[in-house]
Formats: C-alpha cells, sequence, structure tokens
C-alpha cells in the first residue's frame, strides 16, 4: 500500500508539474496549434475541391473508350475540370485593371467586412443576454442601441454583395458571350477559317443546339461561377476566422479535438455526394435536345401538316420530354436523400459537438483564464454559441461549395465543348458521321487528302473532289475554267453535286483535293429559290446585310434604291408596305415571286463580280426572268445558274453537266441548238407517245376487216 501510495504521489506531482509547464508555454502550443488548424484547413479544402479521378458520366455512354474521348465527355471536379475552367476565366477576367477584376476585388472586400461585422454581432449578443442575467437595464438599451447601429453597415453589406455578385455574373456573361460570338459569327475570318455558325450545324455531329448553349449555358455558366466564389471564399474566411475567435474564448486543444470529428463526418459526407455536376450538364442536353425538337416541328410545319403527322411528331415530343422528366426525377430523388444527411450531419451531430465545445469553459477551468460569475459565463456560452453556429454554418457551406463547383463543372463542360468546337471549325477538324462508303478504299483516301485555294481573278477547278460533309463523293475530280464574265449554266439530277459546288467556292465546304481557284468569298452572292429575308425594314431587305449607315457612306439614297426596285417592277412595293421603315415578317408580307425580285434588286444593289444563281426565277414570269438577267449582264456580274428552264440557255456561255453517276460534261453552250435538239427531243417524245394509241387503232381496224 505505502508503495502504491508513493507512485500515486510521483504521479500527482508529474500532472502537476506537467500542468504548471503546460500552462507556461499555453499561449505558444494555442498559436502553433491555431496555425496548424489554418493550414490544415486551407490544405484539407484544396485537396477537396482539387483534381480527382472521376468515372465516366452517362454523357459519355455511347462513345468510344479511349482516352481522348473519356477526357472530353468527362463532367466532374477533376483536373480537366480545372483546365477547362482556366482557359474560360482567361476570357472573363482579362486582366488585373479590366472591370470584372475590380469587381472582384470589391466583392472581396465586402466578403471581408461582412465576415468582420459578424464576429461584432456575435460577441455583441453575448454581451446583451449578459446585461439581462445581471440585470443591468441601463447596459442592456445601450447594447440594444449599438445593435441597431450595426445593423446599418450590416444590411448595406449584404445588399451589396448581392448587387456586386449580380454585377459580376453579368459582366461574365457579356465577356464570354462577346468572345463566342466573335468565334461564331465574327467577319474577320475569311476563307477555312470562317462560317463557324454554318460548319456547327452542316459539318459537325458534336453540337446539334448551338443556340442553346450561347444563350441558356453561357447565362448558367457565369451566374454560377460569381456564386462560387462567394459560396467558397467568404466560407473558408469565416471558419478560420471564427475558429480563432472560438480558440481564445475555449482554447484550441477544444478546437482540435472538434476538427477531427468534423472532418472525420466531412469525409463520409463527401463520399455519399452524388455527381451533381454530372447531373447539370446532362439536363443541359437533355432540355437542348427538347427544344430543337419544338424547333424542327415550325421550321417544317409546312410538310408536317401535308403528311398528316401531328401524331409522330407528338410522340416524338412527348418522348424527349419523357425523358427530361425522367432524368429530373432522378436527380430530385437523389437530392432528396442527400439533403437528409447533409442536414443531419452538419445541421444536427456537428451542431452536438459545438454544444460540448461551449460547455469546456462552464465545466471546466481553462489555464489562464479567472473564474467568473454566472453573468460572464453566459456572455462566454451565448458568444461562444454564436461563433460556433457560424462557423458551423461557414464549415457547411464549405462543403455545400463542392455540389455548386460540381454543378458549375456541368455548365463548364459545356461552354468548353462550344469553344473547342468552334476552334476545331476554324483549323478544319470535323467529327462527323460518315457514309460506310467513306471509309474503306479510295474514298476513304480521298477523305483524307487535303486541296489548296489559291485567290484568283477566275474560277478554276483542277482535279477537285466533290465530297459531302458525311463523306458521300459525288465527283471524284472535277475540273473546268470560267472567266470573269462567262456565265456558267450547271444542270444535272438532284444530288448530284450541283449545289455542293457553290458551298466550295463560298468558303462552307472543305476542299478534299486538288486546286480552287476563286476570289474572295465576299464576292459572291448567293440567290436561293426562297432567298432569305432578314428581320428589319424593308428597306435592309434590299441593302441586307448592310446598314442604313452603310448604304449612307455609299452614297446610295431611298431614290436609288427605288430605282434599283423598279428594275424588277417592284418599286410600289414601298408604298403598298407603308415606306422604306415599316418593319415586318416579310417572308409572310411578300408573295415567293415578289421574294425572288426583293433578292435580285438586292443583287444589283451590292453589284458582285460573281452571283450565285440556284432556281432563283422559278417563281417569276420568263419576261422578267429576262430582264433581270439582262441587267445583271450589263453591270458586269458573272451569273453561275443551276436551272432547268430552257428560256435561261441564250443567258450563258457555258454549261457544266452532271450526269448523276459521277460523271460530268463541261463545254459551251451553243443555245440555238440546244433549244433546236430540245424541240425535236419533245416532238419525237410526243410522237413515241402517240404510238400506242396508233397500235390500238390498228388492231381494231384489223378485226373490223
Amino acid at each position: 500500500m505505502a508503495m502504491l501510495a508513493t507512485r500515486s504521489k510521483q504521479l500527482k506531482e508529474k500532472v502537476a508539474l506537467f500542468s504548471k509547464s503546460y500552462s507556461t508555454h499555453r499561449p505558444l502550443v494555442q498559436r502553433v496549434l491555431n496555425i496548424a488548424f489554418v493550414l490544415y484547413f486551407l490544405g484539407n479544402t484544396f485537396r477537396g475541391l482539387s483534381a480527382r479521378p472521376s468515372k465516366p458520366s452517362s454523357l459519355s455512354r455511347g462513345k468510344e473508350s479511349n482516352g481522348k474521348d473519356a477526357g472530353k465527355s468527362r463532367v466532374a471536379v477533376d483536373a480537366v475540370f480545372y483546365q477547362r475552367l482556366a482557359r474560360i476565366l482567361k476570357i472573363v477576367i482579362p486582366g488585373i485593371r479590366s472591370k470584372e477584376a475590380m469587381l472582384l476585388i470589391m466583392h472581396s472586400s465586402l466578403l471581408v467586412l461582412r465576415t468582420a461585422i459578424s464576429l461584432y454581432v456575435a460577441a455583441l449578443d453575448g454581451k446583451i443576454v449578459a446585461s439581462l442575467v445581471r440585470a443591468q437595464p441601463l447596459q442592456f438599451f445601450w447594447n440594444i442601441l449599438r445593435w441597431l447601429l450595426v445593423a446599418v453597415p450590416a444590411t448595406w453589406t449584404n445588399s451589396w454583395l448581392s448587387y456586386v455578385q449580380n454585377k459580376l455574373a453579368i459582366a461574365y456573361r457579356t465577356r464570354l458571350t462577346q468572345v463566342v460570338m466573335k468565334e461564331y459569327l465574327g467577319e474577320e475570318y475569311e476563307g477555312p477559317q470562317g462560317k463557324v455558325y454554318y460548319k456547327l450545324a452542316n459539318l459537325d455531329d458534336r453540337i446539334k443546339n448551338a443556340d442553346q448553349m450561347i444563350t441558356h449555358d453561357i447565362q448558367r455558366f457565369s451566374s454560377h461561377i460569381a456564386a462560387v466564389y462567394s459560396n467558397l471564399a467568404k466560407p473558408t474566411l469565416d471558419v478560420i476566422l471564427y475558429n480563432y475567435q472560438l480558440s481564445q474564448n475555449v482554447g484550441a486543444e477544444g478546437l482540435l479535438v472538434l476538427t477531427v470529428l468534423v472532418q472525420s463526418t466531412a469525409g463520409l459526407l463527401r463520399r455519399v455526394t452524388p455527381p451533381f455536376g454530372a447531373y447539370a450538364a446532362l439536363s443541359a442536353q437533355l432540355a437542348g435536345q427538347l427544344r430543337h425538337a419544338h424547333s424542327r416541328l415550325t421550321e417544317f410545319a409546312e410538310e408536317v401538316a401535308f403528311l398528316r403527322g401531328e401524331n409522330t411528331e407528338k410522340l416524338l415530343l412527348q418522348r424527349d420530354y419523357a425523358t427530361v422528366i425522367v432524368h429530373e426525377r432522378k436527380v430530385l430523388r437523389r437530392r432528396w436523400w442527400f439533403g437528409c444527411a447533409e442536414e443531419g450531419i452538419v445541421k444536427w451531430l456537428w451542431g452536438s459537438f459545438g454544444l460540448v465545445l461551449c460547455a469546456i469553459p462552464v465545466f471546466f477551468r481553462i489555464p489562464g483564464i479567472e473564474n467568473v460569475d454566472l453573468g460572464s459565463r453566459t456572455e462566454g456560452f451565448v458568444t461562444n454559441r454564436r461563433l460556433l453556429l457560424s462557423a458551423s454554418d461557414a464549415f457547411g457551406r464549405v462543403m455545400y461549395s463542392y455540389k455548386d463547383l460540381s454543378e458549375l463543372a456541368g455548365y463548364t463542360a459545356r461552354v468548353s465543348l462550344l469553344l473547342e468546337t468552334m476552334e476545331d471549325m476554324r483549323k478544319g477538324r470535323f467529327e462527323k458521321a460518315l457514309v460506310g462508303s467513306a471509309t474503306t478504299g479510295e474514298n476513304a483516301r480521298i477523305l483524307r487528302g487535303r486541296g489548296k485555294v489559291i485567290l484568283s481573278e477566275d474560277i478554276e477547278f483542277e482535279n477537285v473532289p466533290i465530297v459531302t460533309p458525311n463523306g458521300d463523293i459525288l465527283v471524284r475530280s472535277l475540273s473546268f475554267h470560267i472567266k470573269h464574265g462567262q456565265h456558267l449554266l450547271i444542270v444535272g439530277p438532284n444530288g448530284c453535286g450541283k449545289s455542293s459546288l457553290f458551298r466550295i467556292l463560298g468558303g462552307l465546304w472543305p476542299v478534299y483535293g486538288g486546286v480552287v481557284r476563286k476570289p474572295l468569298a465576299s464576292e459572291f452572292i448567293l440567290i436561293p429559290q426562297r432567298p432569305y429575308l432578314s428581320l428589319g425594314t424593308l428597306r435592309d431587305q434590299v441593302i441586307y446585310p448592310h446598314s442604313k449607315a452603310d448604304m449612307e457612306a455609299r452614297d446610295i439614297t431611298d431614290n436609288d434604291l427605288l430605282n434599283v426596285l423598279a428594275v424588277v417592277q417592284m418599286e410600289g412595293v414601298v408604298e403598298r408596305e407603308g415606306g422604306w421603315d415599316v418593319a415586318k415578317e416579310w417572308r409572310d408580307a411578300l408573295s415567293g415571286g415578289d421574294q425572288q425580285k426583293i433578292a435580285w434588286a438586292r443583287l444589283f444593289y451590292h453589284n458582285p463580280r460573281y452571283a450565285v444563281l440556284d432556281e432563283a426565277t422559278s417563281l417569276v414570269p420568263p419576261d422578267m426572268e429576262g430582264r433581270m438577267m439582262e441587267h445583271a449582264t450589263k453591270l458586269g456580274i458573272t451569273l453561275l445558274t443551276v436551272s432547268h428552264r430552257p428560256s435561261l440557255w441564250k443567258y450563258h456561255h457555258m454549261i457544266l453537266h452532271y450526269d448523276g453517276q459521277g460523271g460530268y460534261v463541261f463545254t459551251k453552250l451553243d443555245a440555238e441548238k440546244r433549244l433546236a435538239i430540245q424541240q425535236e427531243k419533245q416532238a419525237l417524245e410526243s410522237k413515241l407517245l402517240e404510238v400506242p394509241k396508233m397500235r390500238a387503232r390498228l388492231e381494231e381496224l384489223r378485226g373490223l376487216a
């Protein structure tokens, strides 16, 4: 027993000695623990939001499983996401002196100010309760007055934070939209690098709804990137400052234990977090498909109406809508159970940990802190409780920020896909589903080739293959030469390559071989069978794509435009429709023939070197057709015409005749000889139609004899 008593006494002496030594060095230990906590929290937050391996999302289903495709289709908070985000951030924040950078600095300053106000309010809350416990009315009312006074900067700061965050979102969206529209509709790109909007829709399969990406997805990305900074930077700062203040009140030792408990449960919560980024990207994609289906119905409403396809179209729309709803319900269910787990851990479990921490100064004597009365203990408990709730809320928002970051990853993937695809369009890299014959033999060799495009006064094709975007080779090697002033007539069956030739001349389709010599695409104007009429005034229809200012810069007046309309006998349309400045939906206001006349007036206004006419006179009378052709020739416009109307032969010098089997004939056009042959052919065909009747009559006469 004596030995046990001796050992017990020695143990008490050692504990007392350690306690005294610890009390002496406790300020240094507290500083070390606080610094360690800050470094640990920042490092843990960085690791939680940094690149990590991810499972392929549902967006990648159906894709090839190689690394390149997996990287493009992956939607997660990983290295690919940060690479995409870094590229886009260079666009939305171009420099430290930019408007966006100034707004970001202002936003950061307001976040720091709000945290400082929150710390002051937490201490003031404790003082108010302490004055109630001590029954000090004067002190109580003085603290209430301070409470009301601090409300002024607090409400001002909160309102400004919301305002600046929305301004940031608008600034980001504006900057990003300007860059995208410059790439999408940029006029500075000539030749193969231009016409990105056309190539996205016709030469590539990656983007089916560029309109939704430019409007909806960029807006969502901008809102999320503006919010995620506030949702991440502010809580991180709050956690550090609130916990530092808590360590001063209850000791860094308790904070250390609390951190261990919170981080262990936070790791569990992070593991069960669903892939909200992939969900957001897939939601945007499915919504775009549904919108595209509705737009197709609007575009082909006449065809659907004549074919009585309402029920089929309804089923297709219902199918796309059902796909959206199934996905949204799946996401909703997962958000529900994740919300239950999240609130249970963040609010209730962490709240219990915090209550235990706040009780430490009440039940245990903290070294270096003297015994205090009931009011001081109450003040300390309320202050610590307020700080703890704020710190817990801040840490919860850090956890929530991973969910926000995951959703941001989804919109970042969509915007990045748009930017990367447009860049590929300018570099001539297309991803298009090809016909089976395009992947084998000679056809595959042709598709791997690239031809040359050389600027020239004339038009010359030298061994140029005519290939559609899906790899269908219409003509393996086309050669012809047209000088300026030589009108060319192009004929042949449907699908033989007539319009394809024009798309190569306009720089819309790539050249897969040979040499194309041609003027700039800006020296061509196309008049299709159904001309394009823009949104705007009657004047805009004639001068498109010029504006009124462009017209006036060329010293052209409305009277000059009236003279142009007089050539196509449309001068009366100005008075009939209400003047030059009236705006309408001109596709509905004008008949098909009048639309073609307006398109010809546009041609005469611009007076280009070359005009591409694709059945451009099919809805006007023959006399008007001849009048327009002769006026174009008088202006020095070289005509490249697709038409089967014999009345046009006499206005052309050369003919390019496709046989529909990959062959062609290019020769001079003798209109009189060709017309005589045509008339003889028609006469013989008429006589041949009479042969069955004559044979029937002959048999009838033989029977009577």
